[in-house]
């Protein structure tokens, strides 16, 4: 494995015969990382965002499951 930092990107070498699902936690890791980066909100709000999602999935969904 060879890691490189350029000015812009830090770039990860890896041999072919990696296992993909093993690489594949690290990149949705990674893309998450990417993706707070710049966040300003604190872990309460986004747990409160979290559990408004969950409550209106729910909700549109629940027939689904329960008969």
């Amino acid at each position: 494995m060879v890691i490189e930092r350029t000015d812009k990107e830090i770039i990860f070498r890896l041999p072919g015969d990696i296992d993909t699902a093993g690489l594949q936690r690290i990149v949705n890791y990674l893309k998450y990382k990417e993706a707070i980066r710049k966040s300003q909100g604190t872990e309460e709000q986004a747990n409160k965002l979290a559990n408004e999602s969950k409550k209106r999935w729910w909700a549109e969904n629940k027939e689904r499951f329960i008969k």
